[in-house]
């Protein structure tokens, strides 16, 4: 009996090891990879396609960068081929340092994520320097540009993180490939020399069309826009193209996009303009209105994070509590508190509307008496002292428990109602935030989209709750490491509740701070005949 328990043993762990690559590769965790799991041709299709479109972007840029040397930033044959050329040899030169670090510290996987964040941090300052007004360089025609320092230094500041990105991609990528296939199985060796054909072929076909779609497309289509705006397609008519909707004035800001209202003889077919082809300025302003508004909205899904923990912790926070009213039998469920954010929203919207409208209209002189952008900062200003409120009273909470040894307490002598506050920080934040930003979503939306941008508002809900589920998850799995119970333990008493809070807080102060910086920066639309 016990040969045949060894014998099934031993064929077991063979089975099992059968499982599992022999020639040391791992997965990106560093465990030994699992064949049936991980590897061969499931992972080469994303490898060789993001081949192709690290190629694609870097031969498209490079190919004609000569000539944006020369058209753009003024510079001398001689001076943009030595240019050209240096950078060249340093995107060759820099998989030195890609390599040195897969193959000493970061492993070929995490290089090639990190190097291509630089990457694409570069493409994207590229992109800019050459499109967004002030940092691209000013140009008279299409051959007589004038660059200061400051913007030629923009660019090759760009063109160096895309030489640094690459270092990390191209010693990394094909090997990368290679290793999904385990060198120890004859029929995986096949399918190995067939990946590097493929990837070989991806790399060219991304040159093919960089070197001829691109570079024809920027060569043919490469519109100034005017320095006189008027120029610019708009309709005659009072209203704009959609009808029932206003014509909207044309802002400086985001003037790349006014290449769409620049006519060019292709834009007639048949002897008419074509409106598949040639933009109004009010089509353009309409969607830079789109594109300002997605900062603002942005700002409010770490609102709508502190405003999704009314119907999560603070409830399992509630539940730790004193849940009788006075010293009578008569208990209330800890989800019942949210009637004080009802009842909060309920007081404080005819305070605002009636008191401090008035009072503060006659200091700013303003229709509404604060803009709406105001308001919105203001709520977001009052959402942070919820979550420290929140923090505070767990702080309080927990010492009780510590001190009168209360941990396996369902329900310790301290009231319930000492949450109100934190219910009723957030009903006054819900007051500015959520009103003013449906408000402004309102007002600065294009007529034709007005439904559009207030179901836009609407998502930050739904995105504030996704990122509270994966701000728990995170916290969770960090924070029960080595056996530790955690900060969000099913027993609340044992755990560290308000470290989350504190982590709201954090996020709510830097997410104020930004809705700061894109307020001031944020252009009111105006349509055609009103005042700014």
């Amino acid at each position: 009996m016990n040969w045949l328990e060894s014998s099934e043993n031993f064929w077991e762990a063979m089975a099992e090891d059968d499982i599992y690559t022999k020639d040391g590769t791992v997965d990106y965790k560093g465990n030994p990879a699992n064949k049936s799991k991980t590897g061969t041709w499931r992972a080469c299709p994303f490898i060789i396609g993001n081949e192709f479109c690290e190629r694609l972007a870097y031969y498209g840029m490079s190919t004609n960068l000569i000539v944006y040397f020369t058209h753009q930033l003024n510079q001398h044959s001689s001076v943009a081929t030595r240019n050209n050329q240096n950078w060249s040899g340093t995107c060759y030169i820099t998989p030195f340092i890609g390599a040195f670090l897969a193959d000493s510290y970061l492993g070929r996987f995490w290089t090639i994520f990190w190097f291509s964040i630089i990457y694409v941090s570069g493409m994207s300052l590229l992109a800019l320097s050459a499109s967004v007004h002030g940092i691209k360089p000013r140009c008279y025609t299409d051959d007589s540009c004038n660059p200061t320092k400051t913007q030629s230094a923009v660019c090759f500041i760009a063109l160096y993180l895309i030489a640094l990105g690459t270092g990390g991609i191209k010693p990394c990528v094909s090997s990368y490939g290679a290793d999904q296939f385990d060198d120890t199985d004859e029929a995986e060796k096949k399918h190995k020399s067939s990946f590097f054909n493929w990837f070989y072929f991806s790399i060219n076909v991304g040159s093919l069309i960089a070197g001829s779609v691109l570079v024809w497309v920027q060569d043919n289509y490469r519109v100034a826009v005017p320095i006189d705006k008027s120029r610019l397609h708009e309709t005659a008519d009072a209203e704009s193209d959609i009808k029932g909707s206003r014509k909207i004035e044309h802002t400086k800001n985001l003037s790349f996009f006014d290449k769409a209202a620049v006519q060019t003889q292709s834009d007639y077919i048949r002897g008419s303009l074509s409106p598949w082809r040639l933009c109004t300025v009010t089509q353009v302003e309409e969607l830079k209105t789109i594109i300002r508004l997605l900062p603002i909205w942005a700002t409010g899904i770490i609102f709508a994070t502190v405003y999704s923990q009314m119907g999560s912790l603070f409830v399992l926070q509630g539940e730790r509590m004193d849940t009788h009213v006075g010293k009578s039998t008569f208990s209330i469920p800890a989800a019942s508190l949210s009637i004080f954010d009802t009842l909060s929203v309920i007081f404080w919207i005819p305070v605002y509307d009636r008191i401090i409208v008035p009072v503060a209209r006659k200091f700013t002189g303003h229709k509404s008496g604060i803009t709406q952008l105001q308001r919105i900062g203001i709520g977001l200003f009052i959402s942070i002292f919820s979550m420290v409120a929140a923090a505070i009273l767990e702080l309080v909470r927990l010492r009780e428990v510590r001190r009168h040894n209360y941990y396996e307490l369902k329900e310790m002598p301290m009231s319930i109602f000492w949450q109100v506050p934190q219910y009723f920080l957030i009903g006054c934040a819900e007051v500015f935030t959520f009103i003013g930003q449906l408000e402004f979503f309102y007002e600065q939306a294009p007529d034709a989209m007005r439904s559009f941008c207030s179901a836009l508002q609407l998502t930050t809900v739904a995105l504030g709750n996704y990122l509270s589920s994966l701000l728990v998850t995170i916290v969770t799995s960090v924070s029960t490491r080595n056996g530790k119970v955690g900060w969000i333990p099913d027993n609340l008493n044992y755990g560290h509740l308000h470290y989350f809070f504190w982590l709201l807080t954090v996020l709510s102060v830097l997410n104020l701070g930004v809705f700061i910086l894109i307020a001031k920066w944020y252009t009111y639309k105006t349509p055609v005949g009103t005042l700014r």
